[in-house]
């Protein structure tokens, strides 16, 4: 029996704890970026009298006071595909992090050994059979030997340079990435519905207005064909008259498969078959406008809000950390192995304890002669984590152009939506004039029916306004990362 060196292993780790530090950088923080744009503290394109700096709220698709897209929203977030994808990522991130957690602490594993050995030609002297198999003494004829044993096997590698604890540290950040990844999807899938649903409002009204003009056009077309036979208007009436027609119909076909093409696409975003929300869709409601005053916050608020900005300060946290794992790969390492067993050649032996064997062992490894190999990987984690950073200054400013650009157009969309109106309204006094002079008798019904076809193209340029204003609205909102919902809120399927 062999007795462990218990004064030479508390000798040992009593010298890890005290040598033990931790290789590598610190990570203190992103760097600064866009310092002007945070101490100025408001948005350069933020004209609008209807932008205001009040905080941004979350569920901003419910300030378009739409119930129906409010609930496909809600759908959307619950059932996504693209949902259920960012958290299984998060699980994965979990697992490996409780992973490297692990590998701070000692492991342990418990075996059980029966070993039946032939030797040829043993000699055992005059002590008799060591086995047990009857084999006669001094005999050259083979023997049989038996071995049972019970056993536990530890080891534990200290972490003498802080390369364990700067893996946990990568695998933290990790975990922290993919929720704001999680965050980025909610954002983007929240914007995608309310977009497509936006598109599909315009779309109905542009078809049922395109339905309307064709009315009155082919009303006209039979009037003019009347006064053709009448002897009152000219062929080139006819086909004048003839060729509008043919043209708002041809509008009107591609106008049917995008309404399809639309609530295809809301029926995917919400986790469903195409075409299961075409009867829930195929009723016609107006373009939802948004609110007459939209919270925009401020950019400072943006950079520490936006999900694909955390996501890229936490993918820089990540890489500092790895840079400390491959440093800590340079240097040696050291590894205390311990055996303790019970066995013998007689089952017996298994449960005998004055036949207890133990071994302690500890062992030291350094890769000094790799031909650069270990210096190599550390190179290359430094220009990763360089790479993380310049991808995070990249991120924010892209995400201040983002919500600058879509901040200008909202405004300026606001504007010429207000003149689309103006020119509505002058649409629907002329109709309202003409409609007097036919009753005087000093116009004609043609001539009113085609002041009533420019007051429906006037409409459709509004509807049209209003669906650009909305989908901007909903731009502004996806641009200053709102519509994500906290993790704790959110359980992990």
């Amino acid at each position: 029996m062999m007795k462990a060196p218990l004064p030479a292993l508390l000798t040992l780790t009593a010298l890890a704890a005290l040598t033990a530090c931790t290789v590598g950088p610190d990570y203190k923080g992103p760097p600064g970026v866009a310092s002007d744009a945070a101490t100025r503290g408001t948005f350069i394109r933020a004209n609008d009298a209807a932008l205001i700096p009040a905080p941004g709220v979350a569920r901003w698709w419910e300030g378009l006071n739409d119930p129906i897209l409010t609930g496909l929203v809600d759908d959307a977030l619950a059932r996504s595909p693209s949902i259920d994808i960012a958290q299984a990522r998060i699980r994965q991130a979990r697992a490996s992090l409780t992973q490297q957690q692990a590998s701070q602490l000692p492991s342990a594993s418990a075996n059980a050994t029966f070993l039946h050995a032939q030797l040829p030609g043993v000699d055992v002297g005059s002590s008799g059979d060591t086995s047990g198999t009857g084999a006669s003494a001094g005999s050259n004829s083979s023997t049989a030997i038996d071995f049972y044993n019970l056993g536990l096997n530890a080891s534990w590698e200290p972490d003498l340079f802080g390369g364990i604890r700067r893996s946990v540290e990568q695998s933290r950040a990790q975990v922290g990435q993919r929720f704001a990844d999680l965050a980025d999807a909610q954002v983007s899938l929240s914007a995608q519905v309310a977009q497509a649903y936006v598109n599909l409002r315009d779309t109905q009204a542009r078809a049922r207005l395109n339905a309307q003009s064709t009315a009155l056009q082919r009303r006209a077309l039979d009037l003019t064909r009347q006064r053709y036979a009448a002897g009152t208007a000219s062929a080139l009436d006819i086909e004048r008259l003839q060729n509008q027609l043919e043209t708002t119909d041809a509008q009107n076909i591609p106008l049917a498969a995008q309404i399809d093409e639309y609530r295809g696409q809301i029926a995917v975003l919400t986790g469903r078959e195409p075409g299961a929300l075409d009867a829930t869709l195929s009723t016609v409601v107006p373009v939802p406008l948004p609110p007459a005053r939209v919270a925009i916050g401020d950019p400072a608020t943006l950079i520490a809000h936006r999900p694909d900005v955390r996501s890229a300060e936490r993918a820089l946290a990540a890489n500092t950390a790895a840079v400390g794992v491959n440093r800590a790969k340079q240097l040696p390492g050291l590894k205390f192995m311990g055996i303790l067993g019970l066995g013998g050649t007689n089952p017996d032996d298994v449960f005998d304890f004055n036949k207890l064997t133990t071994l302690i062992t500890p062992s030291i490894s350094w890769s000094f002669l790799d031909f650069g190999r270990n210096h190599a990987a550390v190179r290359q984690s430094e220009a990763q984590r360089d790479e993380a950073e310049a991808q995070y200054r990249q991120t924010v400013l892209q995400a201040l152009q983002d919500a600058e650009t879509s901040l200008s157009r909202f405004g300026n969309l606001r504007l010429q939506l207000a003149g689309l109106g103006r020119a509505e309204a002058s649409a629907s006094r002329s109709v309202m004039l003409n409609d007097q002079r036919v009753g005087a008798g000093t116009s004609s019904i043609i001539d009113q029916l085609d002041i009533q076809r420019q007051q429906l193209a006037a409409g459709i340029a509004v509807a049209q306004g209003k669906s650009a204003l909305t989908n901007s609205y909903i731009a502004v909102q996806k641009s200053l990362g709102l519509g994500w919902t906290a993790p704790s809120n959110l359980p992990l399927r």
